[in-house]
Order: C-alpha cells, then structure tokens, then sequence
C-alpha cells in the first residue's frame, strides 16, 4: 500500500478545527491505530433510554437510504448492502485495507468521516467495521448498519451515544496483499 497517501477526514462534529479525533490523532499515530485509540481514550455520552437498540426497531433517518429489506442480515446481527460492486481480490483477514467512510446515527447525525487503512481481524476499529469491510473488493461501495454491540456499546464514544446503533458508508480504496518488495 502506498504509504505516501494522506488521511483525510471532514470535521462534522462541533465548529472548533480538529474536532475530529481522527485527524487529531493523524500526526502522532499509526492510521489504523486511531480508532483502537479513539475507543480507549473517549468520554462516554450521556444514555438516551428512547433510542432503540434493535436495528429492526430503528426509525432510520431517509437521509442514511437504509431499508433493511435490501439488504443482507449477517449471524452477529450486522446488515450491509453492496451499492457498487468493485473488482479484483476480496478483503479477508491479514489483509490492509484502506477505506473511506462516512459514519451516521439512526437520527442522520453524522459523527466522522475520512479514510485510513488498517488490518482487517487486527482489532484496530470496532469490531463491526471490521466484518462490514470483509468480503468487499477494491472500487466497493457498501452500506453497513451494525448493532450496539459490533460498535461502542454500552460505554459509547465522544458524539456516540452508549447503545447506538451505527450506519457506515463504506468504500474500499485499496487492498495490501503484502506481495510488494
């Protein structure tokens, strides 16, 4: 992978510059790291008892073009829907991937944007972003809702409320084999 590609991210949170943690973080951390660090070092927000924490409960913003009956529920409870299929080798675990992504709440409150690598089974984000990305292939688009508990669960974080449910849009830039010399 060609590490001379910088990060960009999109400050949706707040007006103060860098309000992003990721892109607070780009300049001193590993891209794939500043997720596994964003989860660790975050306050958790307030509990919203009204939100729901079932996907199939979820009144979906129409924003987010989320309908649950196009789409394909995986075993854990995650649903994704592939809205460009991309080419060449499938993302599977080991590999690096980098993405670009956008990342909403049911209500269409986007909390981050912006595109990193990271290794995919590794840990390094939630592990529903993780499973959203398996399977893609470069040039892919998918929109994956995932449940509390394949995102920040009960503790949340920054502008994630604890037990939200999460909605990406997913495009997978590139994949590292790990063939280059």
């Amino acid at each position: 992978m060609n590490q001379a590609t910088t990060d960009r991210t999109t400050n949706r949170v707040g007006d103060e510059p860098g309000a992003n943690l990721a892109h607070r973080l780009s300049k001193t951390c590993a891209p794939g790291a500043r997720f596994a660090l964003a989860a660790i070092t975050l306050g958790a927000c307030g509990d919203d008892p009204t939100s729901p924490t079932k996907i199939e409960d979820a009144e979906f913003a129409p924003s987010l073009g989320v309908n649950l009956a196009n789409m394909t529920k995986t075993a854990s409870g995650l649903y994704y829907e592939d809205l460009e299929l991309g080419s060449g080798d499938v993302a599977t675990g080991g590999l690096e991937a980098r993405v670009a992504y956008a990342g909403w709440l049911v209500d269409g409150t986007q909390f981050d944007a912006g595109e990193f690598g990271f290794v995919l089974g590794s840990g390094q984000v939630v592990p529903g972003f993780d499973e959203g990305v398996r399977g893609m292939r470069p040039g892919g688009v998918r929109l994956v809702v995932l449940p509390p508990e394949l995102g920040y669960g009960s503790r949340g974080s920054g502008p994630i409320p604890p037990n939200s449910i999460l909605v990406f849009r997913i495009e997978l830039l590139e994949l590292d084999l790990g063939t280059e010399a």
